[in-house]
């Protein structure tokens, strides 16, 4: 502890003793140029991206020479050195852009004279001071010397027990003087270049801990008053956008807002700010920390290239495709059904509109406020909202411009960017997989705004009362998107009824094999009853699989990578019925050889394959069964042989027990003898079958190898 203490006091008395004229500024590099006086240069515009990242521009009034300076975060430095862009207007020039080096901070102390990298103690701190001059305080006696160096000595402590202690030696005059440490009370520097040295080491050390933020300094020079600029890319949080769907009987309108964060370290007091949808590619790069090549390792490369991009292909949209069932264009029809929620209470619309009539009239004899009244109207969504922004396309992104915008930071805002008409045509959106017994209610939005619509989520309202949540990706203008956001209980739908039906198409034999074409059939039914008191029109999304196609089906309206989409109306109180018809043709093939008859026979019996393939499938079943019979007969033999045998080895054992010269003995060697020659003829017969099952077997494997009928 008394040896930390020493250290401490030798810091401080070695900060101490440096001259007045060192300050902390000698720790950093000397700038390019000399500033002149400080310029404030506030945020004028923003643009933020969808991609999540932000250009900020600053702009403000400079006379004469001056320098602004500008605070990041740490993290943001790469993005500031990757994108910084500056302008001095009228003839004025940037002199250099100045900012904290981020070498390791091992690195940067190693370059000191006084290497304090590792927290040395004060004996190997002094260790590396050899040769410099010093005085030193040992209670009210002051000696002066050079350093000779350190050594480590052990000192009694008590009995038998000792301690180590660090012993300075210096030179003063002709004679050398020990001291220990653990006395010294006071130690000071008097080389002033060594002072300045361990001073810049400390300081370094501490602007090292300093990693929250950073000042980057811009040097302006030229004559006269002039305007001076600068914009960076940096990230920022992505905005987001939320819609209002507002559904009316005459016209539709679609309120987008822009969610906006400011979490950045300015304030944005009256700055332009522009909102651009589009994904501009951007990425970070390591510029702020130095990079230092190990050498003799050549590396031709220090940074990553860009990964390679992945682009998903688009399908064309058919536009002249037939609709199933006979429709009508049913857009801005009120099917949503009148049990939504309102906003005030469960009521339908009409039922307000006639409660805020009556209410209204009698609003003198009961004493109720004008703000009772208007409390009781339904609220007109897009009454009071205007949108403040302008919309443009730039080339292949789309900005909306916002005018004079003010926010604090680390706060945040909503602010109306869309307020137009858009064209919607209410539907009923049926998927199996989602909901097996009901559609959605749904929209088919036509971007007819001119704008860019960034995904988000949309609330549906219908007139006044709240008819679901949705949610949309990116619309283009022009283009459409469907939409869901509620359950739509008046219409139900069945589609537990399909079949499945198998076909052979044609045959064809070659070679042996037996090569079939067949049909698979698959038929679902969708019925649909429509059970409220207006018509509707509905969607049926039904799967597609791979490798099959639609026949004898009314063509969708559209088709996407998973479902096609069927369009047809339901009549109040009504139903209707969508049959889709699909089927693959698939190849078969199968080894006549292994065959048994059961199976040829049923293939030689479908008339879908041709005469000459059934008769070459007769003529095969004939060999086949020729063959069959002949191996049959074999085994009969092969049968008959063994129960001889086994009739013998019965005769045998009776013949041991019996006297050779009686009469049963002789009568048993008779049939004994009858018996081998059953045998010897059943062998012949056998072999002869054999050889003819040889000839059987070789015609009818030669006869299919050789057949190619059709």
């Amino acid at each position: 502890m008394k040896r930390i203490l020493t250290a401490a006091l030798f810091g401080v008395s070695v900060m101490a003793g440096l001259p007045p004229e060192f300050s902390p500024a000698l720790a950093a590099p000397a700038p390019a140029t000399q500033p002149g006086h400080a310029v404030e240069v506030p945020v004028k515009v923003v643009v933020l991206f969808s991609s999540g990242v932000g250009y900020f521009e600053h702009a403000g009034p400079i006379r004469g020479t001056g320098s602004a300076e500008l605070r990041f975060k740490t993290n943001q430095i790469n993005d500031i050195l990757k994108s910084l862009v500056l302008e001095d207007s009228n003839g004025g020039k940037v002199t250099g852009v100045t900012y904290p080096s981020q070498d390791p901070i091992a690195k940067t102390l190693r370059s000191f004279q006084i290497d304090i990298t590792g927290n040395p103690s004060l004996g190997e701190l002094l260790n590396q001071l050899r040769g410099a001059k010093v005085k030193v305080t040992l209670g009210v006696e002051t000696t002066e010397g050079i350093i000779l160096g350190l050594e480590k000595k052990q000192k009694p402590a008590g009995d038998k027990a000792t301690v180590e202690t660090w012993v300075l030696n210096l030179i003063s005059g002709g004679s050398i003087r020990s001291v220990e440490l653990d006395l010294v009370t006071k130690l000071e520097l008097e080389d002033r270049q060594l002072q300045e040295e361990l001073g810049k080491a400390l300081m370094a050390l501490a602007q090292s801990r300093d990693q929250d933020k950073k000042p980057v300094t811009i040097n302006f020079t030229g004559d006269g008053e002039r305007l001076v600029r600068l914009g960076y890319v940096v990230e920022t949080p992505i905005w987001k956008t939320s819609y209002r769907l507002l559904l009316s009987e005459k016209a539709s309108q679609l309120q987008g807002w822009a969610i906006v964060e400011n979490q950045t370290d300015n304030d944005w007091n009256d700055v332009q700010l522009s909102l651009v949808s589009g994904r501009p590619i951007s990425f970070i790069q390591d510029l702020y920390q130095p990079l230092y090549v190990p050498r003799p390792t050549v590396k031709p490369e220090l940074f990553a290239s860009l990964r390679p991009q992945t682009y998903e292909g688009g399908l064309d949209r058919a536009k002249d495709l037939e609709r199933f069932a006979v429709e009508s264009e049913v857009k801005d029809s009120p099917v949503l059904a009148k049990r939504q929620l309102q906003f005030h209470g469960l009521a339908t619309n009409s039922n307000r509109s006639l409660a805020a009539a009556s209410m209204g009239r009698s609003a003198g004899a009961q004493g109720l406020s004008d703000e009772a009244v208007a409390i009781s109207q339904p609220m007109d969504a897009a009454a009071s909202i205007a949108s403040v922004a302008s919309a443009a396309k730039i080339g292949e992104l789309f900005q909306y411009t916002v005018g004079s915008v003010s926010l604090p930071r680390q706060r945040s805002a909503m602010i109306p960017i869309i307020t137009d008409p858009i064209e919607v045509e209410r539907l009923s959106i049926y998927n199996q997989s989602v909901l097996p017994r009901n559609p959605l209610n749904g929209a088919r939005l036509k971007n007819t705004t001119g704008k860019h619509l960034l995904a988000g989520p949309i609330t549906v309202l219908d007139g006044s009362s709240y008819a679901g949540d949705a949610s949309v990706d990116n619309v283009p203008p022009g283009q459409e998107r469907l939409i869901s956001y509620g359950v739509d209980l008046q219409i139900i739908v069945d589609a537990t009824k399909n079949r499945s039906d198998t076909a052979i198409q044609t045959g064809k034999i070659v070679k042996g094999v037996l090569h079939l074409t067949r049909k698979n059939v698959f038929t679902q039914e969708y019925t649909a009853e429509n059970k409220g008191d207006k018509e509707k029109g509905l969607i049926i999304e039904h799967p597609i699989r791979a490798g099959w196609h639609l026949v004898d089906t009314d063509k969708p309206i559209e088709t996407t990578e998973a479902v096609y989409r069927f369009k047809g109306k339901v009549a109040a109180g009504k139903g209707t019925q969508l049959k889709v018809k699909e089927e693959i043709i698939e190849g078969e093939e199968f080894a006549i050889l292994p065959w048994d008859l059961g199976q040829l026979d049923w293939y030689r019996k479908q008339g879908e394959i041709s005469k000459p393939v059934r008769e070459a499938l007769l003529t095969a079943m004939q060999k086949k069964s020729a063959l069959i019979d002949t191996q049959r007969s074999i085994d009969q033999r092969v049968q008959q042989i063994a129960q001889i045998t086994g009739e013998q080895t019965r005769i045998r054992e009776n013949m041991k027990t019996v006297n050779q010269q009686s009469e049963y003995y002789t009568r048993l060697l008779k049939k004994l003898n009858e018996q081998e020659s059953q045998i010897e003829k059943l062998q012949g017969d056998s072999e002869e079958l054999r050889k003819k099952l040889d000839l059987q077997q070789k015609g009818l494997e030669q006869y299919l190898a050789e057949l190619n009928v059709e």
